[in-house]
């Protein structure tokens, strides 16, 4: 791990630094947070702790669009409901290397990169590219995360450099939340993840072969199948069943996530606050474009993080 002003140090699997988009903290702080567009945090959060989010892109037939400003879960929902050729794409590490000057002419004299899993895209490997030439230390983390599991690994870094936490005390606390964290989704159907190569085809081909619908959780940075359920309605009591008893009694964040499924997020929320004794926060959000883009409309999703 490095510590010169020129060189990167590499964690993972981990957190990895997020940039918030478009804001940079107003706040100087000798340890920035960096992570990018699909930790899906709410912005408040991001403004309040100065967190800073680089954006993902989304190729929607032959347009490139920035995920979080250029196109909506809602046009993303309806491109892939009418079949439309999606695909997406990571940031350049010109881009990173920008957040990185931005956040060093802040005041900080180090970064912490937090990102998601390298197994679902290249945006870490961009992050340890324009970390190696940033003018301060930089600690590039691939968390094995996504969505708001990245999300609390980012918090957890911002609070401990807010605490006047060290580079290495943030990125050891991010990667604490990282190990504790579990995700957990629903899809309605497995051809999104077979198509963008998220899940392998066998696993796809046994969920549409059997009509089960199909309950995943991220393992090791992967989508694993966790579980076959017959129906849809049962497959999200069984999501609900899981992440109560994963939550138990201490006390836990916890993020629920869809796309086009503001009923069903609802609900589940709602009874999961009825059933965890211990939850902290509940944050309740639709999924942006390029998760969006991998599991299709009808995701239904929960992150369980102890604190």
């Amino acid at each position: 791990m490095g510590t010169s002003s020129n060189s990167a140090g590499v964690a993972g699997p981990g957190c990895r630094p997020a940039v918030a988009a478009g804001n940079l903290p107003l706040m100087s702080r000798h340890v920035a947070i960096v992570t990018d567009s699909t930790a899906y945090l709410p912005p408040q959060a991001m403004e309040r702790h100065g967190i800073t989010a680089v954006p993902l892109t989304v190729v929607l037939g032959d347009r490139a669009l920035e995920e979080g400003t250029e196109i909506s879960a809602r046009s993303l929902a309806l491109a892939l409901q009418k079949r439309r050729s999606v695909t997406t794409s990571r940031p350049s590490p010109e881009v990173f290397a920008a957040a990185y000057r931005a956040a060093a002419e802040a005041g900080a004299t180090g970064i912490v990169s937090l990102h998601l899993s390298a197994e679902f895209s290249g945006t870490y490997d961009a992050a340890v590219l324009a970390a190696r030439d940033a003018p301060v230390p930089v600690r590039v983390v691939d968390t094995g995360m996504v969505a708001m599991a990245l999300g609390f690994c980012a918090l957890a870094a911002a609070e401990t450099a807010e605490a006047d936490g060290t580079l290495d005390e943030a990125v050891a606390a991010a990667e604490k939340r990282a190990a504790g964290t579990y995700a957990y989704f629903y899809v309605d159907t497995l051809d999104y993840l077979r198509r963008g190569g998220r899940i392998g085809t066998a696993q796809a081909l046994l969920g549409s072969a059997l009509a089960v619908k199909p309950l995943l959780q991220l393992d090791g940075g992967r989508i694993e199948l966790l579980e076959k359920v017959r129906t849809a309605s049962k497959a999200i009591a069984r999501l609900e069943e899981i992440v109560a008893e994963r939550a138990g009694t201490g006390q836990v964040d916890i993020a629920v996530h869809h796309l086009a499924a503001h009923e069903r997020a609802a609900t589940l929320a709602e009874r999961l606050r009825e059933r965890v004794p211990g939850l902290a926060e509940m944050h309740v959000s639709e999924v942006g474009a390029v998760i969006g883009a991998h599991t299709g409309p009808g995701l239904l999703g929960a992150v369980v993080s102890p604190r």
